[in-house]
């Protein structure tokens, strides 16, 4: 995950094949058990359809504002829960 740059996302699949396996929930579960974010920055990890995923165990609520807070801080646009211009700020690592 330290790998994504700034202002860019990429996905759970993508992680997982890049680490040569299919076990996207497992990426996520990763992702939800982060002990360090943003420093590990798990909030740049979305959905493959450019959904914006989970977030500290959650899809909904306080922590998805603050997912969408991180990335748009980084020049992510995010509009009804999904990134705007996904191929654009996608990294495919």
């Amino acid at each position: 995950m330290k790998r994504i740059p700034k202002g860019r996302v990429t996905t759970y699949k993508i992680i997982a094949e890049r680490l040569g396996c299919r076990a996207y929930r497992a990426v996520g579960n990763a992702c939800r058990r982060n002990p360090n974010p943003p420093v590990i920055p798990c909030h740049r990890v979305v959905g493959s359809d450019g959904g914006i995923g989970g977030f500290g165990g959650e899809t909904s609520g306080s922590k998805i504002r603050k997912k969408i807070r991180l990335l748009e801080e980084e020049g992510v646009e995010v509009k009804n829960n999904k990134i705007v211009n996904f191929d654009r700020v996608l990294c495919r690592l």
